[in-house]
């Protein structure tokens, strides 16, 4: 499961303050997860996801999913957002069960872009993320998705919408491909040669209930479908799973920052 999910806060922390531009809000928080121990996995582990998120005073705020990296707008017009994104990529040992004789993975960080645009502001908007792992050379991903956000109270906010992933041939050789090496030490796996194309295609839903214009709780859902040749890698056909599901519940609360 992944490492780690960053996510921006919904409820703002001063929104009677907008006219101070010399401050911030940042936002705080966590989630428990329960969902696949690497990609492909069909045993499931429990992690600790922190979130962290920063804007100005003054600067609206967008709803977000729960899928959404650590990111920063630095370019905004007509609906459309870009800026930098960051994330982190899963780690995989190599003594995970029935993975013996397979390379394990290591934890990195990614960094890259992120385009977004709000065909109906605040309510449905499609997004991209381009991120390129910086250390293990684990390749690059692009992300896609779209989202519907429906408030059914003040206190109430549901977000649902789909999701596709794309890998480069770093990447999916990294988490799907078995050299011959590997295939001979593990003894239960043939070799398999995974190049880039689609990885995923799913679906994220989630709740956020406001608790106090400065606290809110979230419950989400986000289930994948391993495709392509991520789906036929034997690390998932064999001793695997193409079905991967993350439930997770995140408490964020906000604070007012100023210098």
């Amino acid at each position: 499961m992944p490492a780690l999910l960053l996510f921006p806060g919904t409820s703002p922390a001063a929104d009677q303050q907008q006219d101070n531009s010399d401050g911030w809000i940042v936002t705080v928080g966590g989630a428990v997860e329960v969902g696949p121990s690497y990609p492909g996995s069909k045993q499931y582990t429990f992690g600790v996801i922190p979130s962290f998120d920063i804007r100005r005073f003054g600067e609206d705020e967008d709803n977000a999913p729960p899928d959404d990296n650590l990111d920063y707008t630095l370019f905004s017009t007509h609906g459309f957002e870009i800026g930098p994104v960051v994330g982190f990529r899963d780690s995989r040992s190599s003594k995970s069960t029935n993975l013996n004789g397979v390379n394990g993975v290591k934890f990195d960080i990614d960094a890259g872009a992120f385009v977004q645009y709000w065909i109906k502001p605040d309510v449905w908007r499609v997004r991209a993320e381009v991120r390129q792992g910086l250390s293990s050379g684990s390749g690059l991903v692009v992300d896609v998705g779209s989202d519907w956000f429906q408030p059914l109270s003040e206190k109430w906010l549901l977000s649902a919408g789909p999701r596709a992933t794309f890998g480069d041939d770093a990447y999916m050789k990294t988490y799907f491909g078995v050299s011959p090496t590997e295939a001979s030490r593990n003894g239960r796996i043939s070799a398999f040669d995974a190049e880039a194309g689609i990885k995923t295609v799913g679906f994220t839903v989630s709740a956020t209930y406001t608790i106090s214009p400065d606290m809110s709780v979230q419950i989400y859902d986000r289930y994948e479908r391993l495709v392509g040749d991520a789906a036929r890698s034997p690390i998932v056909s064999q001793l695997g799973t193409a079905n991967q599901n993350i439930i997770g519940i995140a408490f964020n609360k906000s604070f007012d920052v100023k210098f």
